[in-house]
């Protein structure tokens, strides 16, 4: 069965590596709240907010060993009430999990997005 799983974060900065960094928190937290295994993902879509321009936030996938990894990134519409900052994922992966047993993740500023959501035990 095919599913889909949601996160975002945020960054303080527009720099490389905080992207870089931002991106492999979110998808660690991802990974180890639905056990999911890379060669299970079919493909992953990034989107990031346009004040976001100095790193592709897929690099970060590629830097956590994603290589075989479909990625796809596109920029979010400049929202005035959009989330600075923000960049946002979503992961296709094949799965036995239940639509209902996925857990999305939502860190930092991005938590806004999602109040319902709680964030993962390991923050």
């Amino acid at each position: 069965m095919l599913r889909g799983a949601r996160g975002a974060t945020t960054v303080e900065t527009n720099e490389r590596q905080e992207i870089i960094a931002a991106v492999g928190e979110l998808l660690s937290a991802l990974i180890q709240e639905n056990d999911i295994q890379i060669q299970d993902i079919g493909a992953a879509i990034f989107s990031s907010t346009p004040d976001i321009d100095a790193a592709f936030p897929a690099a970060g996938a590629r830097q956590l060993g994603w290589t075989e990894v479909p990625l796809f990134g596109t920029q979010e519409i400049d929202c005035p009430t959009g989330v600075p900052q923000c960049i946002r994922v979503l992961i296709l992966w094949n799965t036995e999990l239940s639509q209902q047993s996925i857990k999305h993740i939502y860190l930092k500023n991005a938590s806004v997005l999602r109040p319902d959501i709680p964030l993962p035990k390991h923050q």
